[in-house]
């Protein structure tokens, strides 16, 4: 087909979306479309006028360290308004001119505007009235004098942006017109990172259930093998991989941000294996090489091994990352912040084994550079205990990928960061479920985002998984994945794929499954012990008024919604089915322990660290 004819039906199929109710739900519970993430869609205008006045400063002239807060200083301005703004572009060579001829690439995100603003998105914005005291013009020059008197005063104004080590040179540029109708006003010179090889963003995960290897993943910009140092004088070297813009996907003509405008070399991601460990220990690492230096000396706790007496995990999906500065970015999840800084909290005085989080990871979504943002927010615990992930829709869905859902939801990256960055335990490339034992638990971690129906892979893998369970050894089965098979909360858009349900809720009931987490939905609910629809049984109280689950008499899988991490928070409805027991719209994350005839799971309220569910499961 002509090209020009398929950016017309393409137009005509996207005005029809966007008119939609349909389309509007989407954005209102699973996209959060801001304006600053339309704003590489909106024509570059020139500012009018020419001002000789203006300046930008930055509070460094040195190269960056790997992280820091850089305050940024505009002088000159002669009108302060509130639509002026200040971007932070990396690397600092790219375009901030319109992209006329890639307007087309746009149309899948639902944004019909002809022109882009930018050929590369930036990672960051802040309006400059985020100084209280720019629009009011306290910050005074004096720039033409006629005797005595000022005949030309400008004004000035501050902010701070909070930057880590992307590798790629970063400047800032100011934008007048605000994010609708931009037009550049000024940029600074180029600034480098110090050390842009540095070993960074090091995580932890579990290669397998014997509680004595674990796997250590971090990025740097050198692409030479490096090592991690552990122990008592041990090492392991890194093997080394990457991806490019060729890796991810797009669909015809119509490029993914992830291989256009949101694309951001990931440099190398280094991954090496800690053997002759013992489970449930304490050990200490460092990982780099004398070539790109070495990152702090961090201590970390290995698991307990298959078939130990108790386990304690923290679990949650959906989390996210935010800015920790007053900045705006592509896809800001305002609760992840405050989890994060939670678990730390809990992890310096609790005994925590292994975290588990079950899809919709970074929610980057195509904008590369926000990838290394999450791994900077959660390195301080993901640094210490093993990190474990499912994958979700915005890691892996998009059009003509293999996925089950045909939807943009990964902004082209199909699960290629997600698999780069967290290298689980799975059979093979793209087959991103696993199964993992960890003291009396064995966890069967699945991908909703592949197909499930009876006959496929995944289906075949799943039941093999379960009927493979030695209930001696591991008396308790934990089911988890991203899409629920029951929420309460209802939209044009379900989040509860029927078809889901009705193909592999049969195999939970069949090996006895005792509970079922997914995320997908942001809040936290808890069903009766469920199957087909119907409460099979119900908890009683047990000591201290707990709801108590008694498995010894099994009849159905509990199932918990854990989405509560970062994401915007679903609201529930008024009028609930009877088989929803509790309902929490409110950031936090849970914590659960096992031992081998008794599993505890708590809602934890990250903002007071308050227990706001708490249920026993029992044999």
């Amino acid at each position: 087909m002509d090209l020009w004819k398929l950016l017309f039906l393409s137009s005509l199929l996207s005005s029809l979306v966007i008119a939609s109710p349909l389309y509007h739900d989407y954005l209102k519970h699973h996209e959060g479309v801001s304006k600053f993430r339309l704003i590489n869609r909106r024509s570059l205008i020139d500012c009018p006028g020419n001002n000789p006045y203006i300046s930008m400063n930055v509070s460094t002239t040195s190269p960056l360290p790997n992280e820091s807060f850089i305050t940024v200083t505009v002088d000159g301005i002669l009108h302060p308004d509130k639509l002026q703004w200040i971007a932070m572009i990396s690397p600092s060579n790219v375009s901030v001119s319109g992209c006329p001829l890639s307007s087309f690439n746009y149309i899948q995100t639902g944004d019909l505007s002809r022109l882009p603003l930018l050929c590369h998105y930036p990672v960051k914005a802040q309006f400059l009235s985020k100084d209280p005291l720019y629009l009011n013009c306290t910050k005074k020059t004096c720039q033409k004098k006629l005797g005595n008197d000022c005949i030309i005063h400008t004004c000035g104004g501050s902010v701070n942006f909070h930057v880590i080590n992307i590798r790629t040179e970063i400047e800032f540029v100011l934008f007048g017109g605000g994010f609708e109708a931009p037009c550049v006003l000024k940029r600074t010179s180029p600034i480098r990172f110090a050390n842009p090889s540095a070993p960074l963003y090091g995580h932890l995960s579990s290669i397998d259930s014997s509680g004595t290897s674990m796997r250590l993943t971090w990025v740097s910009g050198d692409k030479r093998p490096q090592q991690v140092q552990y122990g008592d004088g041990k090492s392991s070297p890194s093997v080394v991989t990457t991806f490019t813009k060729e890796d991810m996907c797009s669909f015809g003509q119509v490029q993914s941000p992830a291989q256009d405008f949101g694309w951001h070399d990931p440099g190398y991601i280094h991954s090496a294996i800690m053997t002759g460990l013992q489970p449930s220990s304490s050990y200490s690492y460092r990982y780099g090489s004398e070539l790109v230096g070495w990152s702090n000396m961090t201590q970390f706790k290995t698991p307990p091994a298959s078939g130990s007496d108790e386990l304690r995990f923290i679990v949650y999906g959906d989390m996210g990352k935010a800015p920790l500065d007053p900045s705006v970015e592509h896809y800001i999840q305002p609760g992840s912040i405050s989890v994060t800084s939670a678990i730390n909290k809990v992890l310096a005085v609790n005994n925590i084994d292994s975290v588990f989080h079950i899809g919709d990871i970074s929610y980057a979504t195509g904008f590369l550079a926000q990838w290394e943002y999450f791994l900077d927010l959660i390195e301080p615990f993901a640094s210490r205990i093993s990190y474990m992930t499912a994958i979700g829709n915005h890691e892996r869905d998009y059009a003509k990928s293999g996925s089950v859902y045909q939807t943009p939801d990964s902004g082209g990256e199909c699960g290629v960061p997600y698999e780069a960055y967290f290298q689980m335990p799975i059979p093979r490339k793209d087959e991103p479920w696993y199964s993992i034992e960890k003291g009396p638990v064995h966890f069967t971690v699945i991908s909703t985002e592949h197909s499930w129906s009876p006959n496929s892979t995944q289906y075949k893998w799943i039941e093999a998984d379960l009927q493979s369970v030695n209930r001696t050894r591991t008396p308790w089965l934990i089911f988890a994945g991203h899409r629920p098979m029951y929420s309460s909360v209802h939209s044009l858009i379900p989040s509860v794929d029927n078809k889901f349900r009705e193909s592999v809720e049969p195999l939970l009931l069949k090996y006895k499954v005792d509970l079922v987490l997914f995320g997908h939905v942001h809040n936290y609910e808890r069903t009766c012990a469920i199957y087909q629809d119907q409460c099979k049984s119900v908890p009683r109280k047990g000591k201290g008024g707990i709801d108590t689950y008694n498995n010894s008499n099994y009849t159905a899988p509990v199932h918990v919604i854990v989405g509560m991490a970062g994401f915007s928070l679903d609201k529930f409805p008024s009028n609930v089915k009877g088989w929803s027991l509790a309902r929490y719209a409110e950031f936090g994350f849970a914590r659960a322990s096992a031992t081998r005839n008794n599993l505890q799971f708590e809602l934890v309220n990250s903002t007071t660290l308050e227990v706001r569910d708490k249920f026993r499961i029992t044999k």
